[in-house]
């Protein structure tokens, strides 16, 4: 039988739940009679339920389906799947029918499913990850993928693929970016929601905000070209730590840079969140307004901050178009930071990309990388958790 083109059984389903809401609506309103408090669900609700009736199934035929592999009956299935739907919805329709109680339901089963494909998606990454990190570690030494300060990666063989200086490199530059971004950002949140007037506030959060709408690539090109040549012609060459443009300095502070919207805008709603009871009581017993930021505002947004801090960490850690720009490729372990360094995720992208054996260790390293790079998110999320359940222990 001729295979149908994904886009046509979801036209086809579109099409039959459009047309089984109008159906079933004009058939509940004909089954009134003109008194619609005789039925047990309003006109419109026998529709969505007939098309929440013909959507869910459907698109629950059509997913399963394409997981296990599709098939060239694949689209006729969906589509005989959505025209059953609607003749049984419409043959359901009657004065006692509760469709608002059943579309309920459907909706929920659509909201159970999207959560299932969240976890699923992510249950996938993780073992996508496990599966090539395992066959990479068959054929490379993990003591030397784990405590090798060596990364010289070679296809033809006798590779070192040392983790610890492109891990270096990624803590090394997120911890500058987080430096500077976390109080810079955090200063800016309490200005705006506790000292700026309403005016002040309406153009400086929108200016903030359009940070985080510049591409990466651009942030990366101002430090290639801006930051780097003028850290080095100002820092670097006369304290003698060095003249490359490219260096932890410059990836760190432009990181840095990009990070401000997502501590301040956050902090700034969860600080606004606060109630204003809390700072009316610290005031009303003597305190300044600085002392009732600092003692009663701010614990009481801890939660909200740990949060917005650690979305910061996590963006900075996953970060790369900057990194290649303005920090350069080198893996080394060094302090100075205006030597040039890499990380892991620029790593990860250059042992992926090029005609190379995909069998190889030297590309399957990138799995075992980002593995890494997945735990250490993970403990950093773990431990933000810890610590937000401790304060909460102490100040709830």
């Amino acid at each position: 039988m001729l295979m149908l083109p994904l886009y046509v059984p979801l036209l086809v389903t579109a099409t039959l739940a459009c047309l089984g809401y109008l159906l079933a609506k004009q058939r509940a309103i004909a089954l009134s009679g003109g008194d619609i408090r005789s039925l047990a669900a309003l006109p419109h609700q026998y529709g969505l339920n007939t098309l929440l009736a013909i959507t869910v199934p459907s698109l629950a035929v059509l997913l399963g389906g394409a997981l296990a592999g599709g098939g060239s009956m694949l689209g006729w299935i969906v589509i005989g799947v959505a025209t059953l739907c609607l003749i049984g919805s419409l043959a359901q329709i009657s004065h006692d029918y509760r469709a608002r109680t059943h579309a309920e339901s459907w909706i929920k089963l659509l909201l159970i499913g999207a959560s299932v494909i969240a976890i699923l998606t992510t249950v996938g990454i993780v073992f996508s990850m496990l599966f090539e990190t395992r066959n990479f570690f068959t054929q490379y030494s993990w003591q030397d993928f784990f405590f090798s300060a060596e990364w010289s990666p070679n296809f033809r063989g006798d590779s070192a693929l040392g983790i610890l200086p492109l891990l270096w490199g990624t803590l090394y530059i997120s911890f500058i970016a987080l430096v500077f971004a976390v109080p810079t950002g955090m200063f800016a949140a309490i200005y705006l929601s506790e000292y700026a007037s309403p005016r002040m506030r309406s153009i400086a959060k929108p200016a903030i905000e359009i940070l985080a709408g510049i591409p990466t690539i651009v942030y990366g090109l101002f430090a290639l070209i801006t930051v780097g040549p003028f850290l080095r012609d100002y820092f670097a060459s006369p304290m003698g730590f060095g003249d490359s443009a490219s260096s932890v300095m410059t990836a760190g502070l432009v990181m840095g840079i990009m990070l401000i919207p997502f501590v301040s805008s956050l902090s700034d709603d969860i600080i606004n969140a606060v109630p204003q009871a809390m700072r009316d009581g610290s005031l009303g017993l003597g305190a300044t307004k600085s002392e009732t930021i600092r003692q009663v505002v701010l614990p009481a947004a801890l939660p909200g901050v740990v949060g917005a801090i650690l979305l910061a960490a996590s963006r900075a850690i996953g970060e790369t178009m900057i990194v290649v720009l303005g920090a350069g490729a080198a893996a080394r372990l060094s302090l100075n930071p205006f030597e040039a360094m890499t990380t892991v995720t620029v790593k990860i992208v250059s042992q992926l990309t090029g005609d190379t054996d995909f069998a190889s260790p030297e590309t399957l390293v990138a799995f075992a990388l980002g593995l890494t790079l997945f735990v250490i998110t993970l403990g950093l999320n773990v431990l933000a958790l810890t610590i937000v359940r401790k304060y909460r222990e102490q100040y709830e």
